[in-house]
């Protein structure tokens, strides 16, 4: 047999680092700061049990067909209806029903981009979008983010630039207003109508990725960047969240009925799987649902608490951050010369990982952070977890203020 010969794989895949300690095999004692995973306790089994049931027993043959029964009508108008909360009116025609908020990603980015063009993102900001963008071959440029969400004083004088500079402005922004992934904090009314008057005057789109809008620990929302600019907007969100990411279905929705009829062009497996969506209209019918995020909030307030407390007893003034008001994630900011990616591997070897903030930026320019879950682990795991990171950090700060000596 001749040898096998290299083969020339396609040139669009990045040079993009892989997560070390998101993607380490779990050991018998590893608690987990990494996984952006919901609680299990959060996942109402038995009602998605009963609501297979019933998808199977009053609709089985019609909801098992490649164009399902009555449940992606549900869904659709479930949906409709729920984005009132953030002050949204569409059509269900102006809704398309996605695998997850990351194919939505991906959908929305292909309908609005060409290989080369250029797209701006928050930074720092979700290491998924960055990969799906490089994967499209688009040029990535970024806006700092503070306590408030993305600087659109900044973002104004960047687009100011590239005018007067000759310089492309970006296909889109894309933007995460509520629980921001990685630092919990939400955009401000004053720069969410900013943002939509920006992109309006300079003609791009903004990509506003909501998947933790229900995970709001007051129960307040705030009105979409969609709600202040509709034409230059595509909203985005998931059930990931909420009910579960097993089911893999999220949405995208356009004021521009184009848009959606474009990205279910680029759909290429067809219908978002109509049998998952039979059983989760059942499950929408039946379940209370905003009690049902009332009892998920309390768990991740209560989860949030126990890790800020832990933070604080811990490691006092080493560290700042802002307490997130929702959503999965506290984001811890060390002293400027730290960089975490040198403690993280002791960390990950006493029991604990978490992501540091290199991943999180498109160059990697910051690396003195680092992105803790609160929502997968209880209080006890947590305490222990927080304190297995402190012993590596200051391990690590006693070692670099020994080669400072010498």
């Amino acid at each position: 047999m001749e040898l096998v010969k290299d083969y020339p794989l396609s040139k669009r895949f990045p040079e993009l680092p892989l997560l070390s300690a998101a993607n380490t095999k779990k050991h018998s004692d590893l608690i987990p700061f990494a996984f952006g995973h919901p609680a299990q306790e959060s996942f109402d089994v038995p009602l998605l049990s009963q609501s297979a049931v019933s998808a199977l027993q009053l609709d089985g043959p019609r909801a098992l067909q490649y164009s399902g029964g009555s449940g992606p009508d549900f869904v659709l108008n479930w949906i409709q209806q729920r984005s009132k909360h953030v002050s949204i009116s569409v059509e269900t025609q102006n809704i398309l029903v996605t695998a997850g908020s990351m194919q939505a990603i991906d959908l929305a980015t292909r309908t609005l981009t060409d290989p080369g063009d250029h797209v701006w993102v928050e930074a720092p900001t979700f290491f998924g979008a960055i990969r799906q963008f490089s994967l499209a071959e688009l040029k990535i440029s970024s806006i700092p983010v503070d306590h408030n969400g993305l600087l659109t004083d900044e973002l104004e004088n960047k687009l100011k630039e590239a005018v007067k500079n000759n310089v492309p402005i970006p296909k889109f922004i894309y933007v995460m207003p509520n629980y921001h992934n990685p630092t919990g904090v939400c955009l401000s009314i004053d720069r969410r109508k900013k943002l939509a008057e920006l992109a309006y005057e300079y003609n791009f789109y903004v990509l506003e990725d909501d998947a933790y809008v229900e995970l709001s620990f007051s129960g307040k929302k705030l009105p979409s960047i969609y709600t202040f600019g509709p034409k230059r907007v595509i909203y985005l969100s998931t059930f990931s969240k909420t009910i579960a990411p097993g089911i893999r279905m999220g949405w995208a929705l356009a004021d521009d009925e184009q848009i959606i009829l474009r990205m279910k062009m680029l759909k290429s497996d067809g219908s978002t799987s109509v049998f998952v969506q039979e059983i989760i209209s059942h499950f929408l019918s039946d379940v209370k649902f905003d009690y049902h995020m009332k009892r998920i909030n309390e768990l991740y307030c209560t989860r949030k608490d126990a890790m800020i407390s832990a933070v604080k007893e811990c490691f006092g003034k080493e560290v700042t951050y802002t307490e997130p008001e929702g959503g999965f994630f506290l984001w811890l900011s060390f002293p400027e010369k730290v960089n975490t990616s040198e403690f993280a591997g002791d960390a990950l070897a006493r029991g604990v990982s978490f992501i540091e903030s290199k991943y999180f930026y498109i160059d990697g320019a910051e690396t003195n952070h680092i992105r803790l879950s609160f929502t997968f682990t209880n209080e006890e795991e947590i305490k222990k977890g927080v304190q297995r990171i402190a012993e590596s950090y200051y391990r690590y700060k006693k070692s670099i203020e020994v080669l400072n000596e010498v």
